[in-house]
């Protein structure tokens, strides 16, 4: 993974004292509340419900296991003892006090991490698929690629203060998309040409929130050394055209459906034209320099377990579930990559004790090459653990919490903090989790259901992503009451779509049993292999409302 340079360090020390300095007048009242909350926001510290709230970075979702261990710390000296993992594979600390930040970035600092450009207006975490460099399928590993959109992007003079906050994120699967490109604002997908070119099939607008929308595609083939000018270009059209004058309709989404995706690709094309040849554009020696930092770790020379794992499958049965469940096929003969679930009934979704940080590190450290990976879904992933391993590290896991075997599942929420934390939000996300959780659990009938994704977001921001849910929860207020919307069809696969509204919202007490009565409709309804989102795309949302409803 990538290894800061003594820019890199000098950077990052610069902007520790000088967010140390801003601090230390904004608590002295030398700095007003309104010209410290852009310099605090590109730092990451937001002023939640009942404290501040720190986002930390975490590139592409990479992380090392000394990081962990320093993120451990800090949450312990720091916070209240345990940390967050986000949807943005960024991770989270809801308690920490003013005065103490700039103190916490300093220590990160120390193990080369950061908070710049986790919020404001300004390009955010570039993250990609968790699998990146270990799956089979993929056209290239796209970390370096992630990596150089980071270095360009950080504190870029021109796209510090954007209409709106701006994300990009990047896939090279050919067969899923683990990454939701198609709903951030750009969306990479990697790709080859007739030719055997490496280059990006651009998406450009997609997004959640009060307008969700898919990305429409504006360049079907970009070639690899054009992706930093033609980004650059994106960027200059939505910073000239992008409204100002509501934040409500400030993302790039809504300029690309006022000039529809061919007229916004026109005005991309005319201004890539005047710095597609600029000194920005990237060079193949800068490509080979940033994928030098992604060597592969030291495999050893192993042959497929096949016969030893079925041995162990037929003697544990709970670790046959977890092998099927949780463990993912990797490119290396001999190794696994191994899913740790963050998801545990009772446990708010993406939530990790210190003790719980400092257990992920030994375990990368033993079994997995030092390295952790954070995922879109709230949970962390162990990339290079060799098959003969996969049982003594089951057995290690479990009676930490991290081999619940539901992943994909019903119970696999993924989950804002919402009203417990959340200033913005309108209602509670996790007790609404939890129910769910306790109501479907039962791994078998789990299994029997099949894969559906059901993301829960406290208010219309929608950092649980709801619309791009199988099922998908919207906390919604009533005249100070919390209730919750339900949207059926959404997905943020290949196959992108944003769910549909069933109808009216409901108390929270009637969750459980609301979502009980759609997953009866999809039982009755669906044939033979159907996942759930085949099953209502097949006879529409009218069936479920009849249920619900009744």
């Amino acid at each position: 993974m990538y290894v800061y340079d003594e820019h890199d360090r000098q950077l990052a020390a610069e902007r520790v004292a000088q967010f140390r300095d801003q601090t230390e007048r904004a608590l002295a009242g030398e700095l007003a509340e309104d010209e410290f909350l852009p310099l605090r926001l590109q730092n990451g510290l937001y002023i939640q419900r009942l404290a501040p709230m720190l986002r930390i970075c975490v590139p592409y979702g990479m992380l090392r296991s000394n990081q962990l261990r320093r993120l451990a710390r800090i949450t312990r000296d720091y916070d209240k003892g345990y940390a967050h993992f986000t949807t943005r594979q960024n991770v989270q600390l809801n308690w920490p006090a003013l005065e103490d930040v700039p103190d916490i970035l300093a220590e990160l600092a120390e193990v080369e991490m950061h908070a710049n450009q986790t919020s404001g207006n300004c390009i955010r975490n570039t993250t990609t698929d968790q699998f990146s460099g270990v799956q089979a399928d993929e056209i290239t590993d796209p970390r370096p690629y992630c990596e150089i959109i980071r270095q360009w992007s950080t504190f870029h003079p021109e796209f510090a203060f954007l209409p709106r906050k701006f994300k990009v994120a990047v896939n090279a699967s050919e067969h899923t998309d683990r990454a939701a490109i198609q709903v951030h604002d750009i969306g990479l997908q990697m790709v080859r040409n007739e030719a055997g070119e490496l280059g990006f099939r651009v998406h450009v607008g997609g997004g959640l929130g009060r307008t969700p929308m898919v990305g429409p595609v504006i360049r079907q083939f970009l070639p690899e050394l054009d992706l930093l000018t033609y980004l650059e270009a994106v960027l200059r059209v939505y910073n000239r055209y992008g409204r100002r004058d509501n934040k409500f309709k400030a993302r790039i989404k809504i300029l690309v459906k006022a000039l529809t995706p061919e007229g916004f690709a026109e005005k991309v094309e005319a201004e890539w034209q005047h710095i597609k040849d600029s000194p920005t554009r990237l060079t193949r020696e800068a490509i080979e320099r940033t994928q030098s930092y992604f060597t592969e770790p030291d495999y050893a020379a192993l042959d497929n377990a096949t016969d030893l794992l079925a041995t162990q499958r037929f003697e544990h049965r709970g670790f046959d579930q977890w092998l099927t469940h949780n463990v993912d096929s990797h490119k290396k003969p001999g190794y696994a990559i191994v899913n740790l679930t963050l998801k545990k009934t009772g446990t708010p979704p993406g939530d990790v004790t210190d003790q719980q940080l400092e257990q992920i590190a030994d375990l990368a450290d033993e079994y997995s090459f030092g390295e952790i990976r954070v995922t879109h879904h709230q949970n962390v992933v162990l990339a290079d653990v060799r098959q003969d391993q996969l049982l003594e590290l089951w057995h290690a896991i479990t009676p930490m919490g991290f081999a619940t075997a539901n992943l994909n599942t019903l119970t696999d929420v993924i989950c804002c903090p919402g009203g417990d934390f959340c200033a913005l939000a309108n209602a509670k996300s996790i007790p609404v989790a939890e129910a769910i959780q306790r109501k479907f659990d039962n791994l078998d009938y789990l299994y029997d259901l099949g894969n559906i994704d059901l993301n829960i977001s406290g208010c219309m921001n929608a950092c649980g992503h709801h619309h791009v849910g199988n099922i998908g929860v919207l906390g919604v207020d009533k005249k100070g009451d919390e209730f919750y919307q339900i949207s059926l069809g959404g997905s943020s696969h290949h196959d992108a779509s944003i769910g549909k509204i069933l109808g009216p919202s409901f108390a929270r007490d009637e969750m459980p049993e609301v979502i009980s009565k759609i997953i009866d409709v999809y039982v009755d309804k669906r044939t033979e292999e159907e996942t759930f989102l085949d099953t209502y795309r097949r006879v529409g949302i009218d069936p479920f409302k009849e249920r619900v409803y009744a």
